[in-house]
């Protein structure tokens, strides 16, 4: 008997002493029935010289059936009464230490039969309302599952989730804590308010069940990353609170995912009106600026003016040409987005490239100082000329624009295993790390440029030529190395005439 585990408890746990009035009643009435049955078997049993061990042996079923259906006490019980009433009607024929001996091993016989009977009745009782417990919770589960896959996403679902748990489980009150919107979602309800003991949960890591409130409190994981916190009173599986966070996580990613995706859309939309207002915009620029260039020219060319109107005609077509220059990159910006701009590529010589950017930048670069780093005289791209000496042109512009004055200016073209890297190094302000990666984004300044003019479109439309024709950009800034902006696009597959 050493091997069976035998609680007290649970055996004894079988019979409510203290309970109501029915429970005792009943209790009695098995008792006095079960005596009753031992009575009988001992009455009928035949062949008085051997009545112990038949009697005992008859009483056997019944004290099986009785441990099994009502409980221990109720068979020991009847067990003292199979064993004591035949031991005094065998005794009264034969008396003895042998009958008195035979006796009591009976009796032990039936009560640890009783005993283990009546344990393993309890126990298989105990699964059988456990395996009903988690087979409800299991449906409940789908449910919940089923139920959170048709959640709405376009809206907050922490109060949805809280509300649905609280529904679809039975349980007195949810918590549920959304740590991106830190925000606490409750259902049903609490002695105190949460708020705190939720955030707690998620602070603090805190994923256990206090049987002694009636508490469980789970951390809910997107993986191993905490995104929030679940606090639940009420009567829950384990299993069951650990598949509620899981199915918590789950729809918070797809809430941000759409989120997200709704954001990225809205931007895309009003990225692509102001793209159209900008294009029409230039548009309309382009006549007056015309006009006006046409005007100064015409009274410059008139001649007789006095050296102030002279200036004044001067002033006028030069910011008339700013006008023009700009309106043509806005132009130049709103085609690339939509998509209008087709790359021609062809064979075209590095060299020629360069001197082309260099003469349309004459004017513009009279006072700088420029040099030219080309690494293979006879290097040959395959790319849209056009596309390609603007965006040169705007990393020299933007070079001018902040290099420090009098500092050198290099314009760099290389050639790699599988692309062609151009770069324009220069000596200027420093761009800060946060700066680098959205200082190609259209109208974005860097924190450095505030004080010099510009209009933040140049680097996007360098960045978007790169981009059409397979390519990318980057930046480096240094203060001891200067800062040099980078684009590379694929090398040349095939040779053709040159350009």
């Amino acid at each position: 008997m050493s091997g069976i585990d035998i609680p007290t408890r649970s055996v004894f746990h079988s019979v409510r002493w203290r309970g109501s009035r029915p429970d005792l009643r009943r209790f009695m009435l098995e008792c006095v029935l079960g005596v009753a049955a031992v009575l009988l078997v001992a009455w009928v049993t035949p062949g008085r010289g051997n009545l112990l061990p038949d009697a005992v042996i008859l009483s056997f079923p019944i004290v099986l059936l009785v441990a099994w259906l009502c409980g221990f006490w109720q068979a020991a019980i009847m067990a003292l009464a199979a064993v004591a009433v035949p031991d005094w009607m065998a005794r009264s024929l034969a008396p003895g230490y042998a009958a008195i001996a035979a006796g009591l091993a009976a009796l032990l016989t039936l009560i640890l039969t009783a005993l283990i009977v009546s344990r393993s009745s309890e126990r298989a009782a105990r699964r059988a309302k456990e395996a009903e417990n988690w087979s409800g919770q299991t449906r409940d589960l789908y449910e919940f599952t089923r139920r959170t896959l048709q959640i709405d996403l376009h809206v907050e679902p922490g109060a949805q989730l809280a509300e649905m748990i609280q529904e679809i489980f039975a349980l007195q009150a949810v918590a549920v804590f959304d740590a991106d919107l830190h925000t606490v979602y409750q259902a049903g309800f609490w002695n105190a308010d949460p708020q705190e003991r939720a955030q707690s949960v998620y602070h603090f890591g805190t994923s256990d069940d206090d049987a002694a409130l009636g508490l469980v409190r789970r951390v809910v994981r997107l993986g191993s990353v905490p995104v929030g916190s679940l606090m639940m009173r009420g009567e829950i599986k384990p299993l069951a609170a650990d598949a509620i966070a899981s199915m918590i996580a789950v729809t918070f990613d797809r809430f941000r995912a759409v989120a997200n995706e709704s954001r990225i859309e809205a931007e895309r939309r009003a990225e692509q009106l102001r793209a159209t207002v900008l294009d029409s915009l230039a548009h309309a620029y382009k006549t007056p600026l015309t006009a006006i260039r046409a005007a100064s020219t015409g009274l410059s060319e008139m001649g007789g003016l006095s050296a102030g109107q002279a200036e004044l005609v001067a002033l006028i077509n030069e910011q008339t040409g700013l006008l023009n220059d700009l309106t043509t990159r806005l132009l130049t910006t709103a085609r690339l987005d939509a998509g209008e701009v087709a790359v021609h590529a062809e064979p075209v010589s590095a060299g020629s490239l360069v001197d082309e950017v260099l003469t349309g930048l004459k004017d513009r670069l009279a006072g700088a100082q420029v040099a030219v780093e080309l690494e293979n005289e006879n290097l040959v791209l395959s790319c849209d000329r056009r596309l390609m000496v603007t965006l040169l042109t705007q990393y020299l512009d933007n070079a001018c624009n902040y290099s420090h004055f009098g500092a050198a200016i290099t314009l760099g073209i290389a050639s790699a295993t599988a692309e062609t890297i151009f770069s324009v190094h220069s000596y200027g302000p420093v761009i800060p790390m946060a700066d680098r990666e959205r200082i190609f984004d259209r109208y974005y300044r860097s924190s450095t440029s505030s004080h010099t003019p510009g209009t933040g479109i140049g680097l996007s439309v360098a960045k978007r030529v790169a981009t059409i024709h397979g390519g990318y950009v980057w930046v480096t800034s240094d203060e001891q190395e200067g800062t040099t902006f980078f684009a590379a696009i694929p090398a040349a597959k095939e040779k053709g005439r040159v350009r």
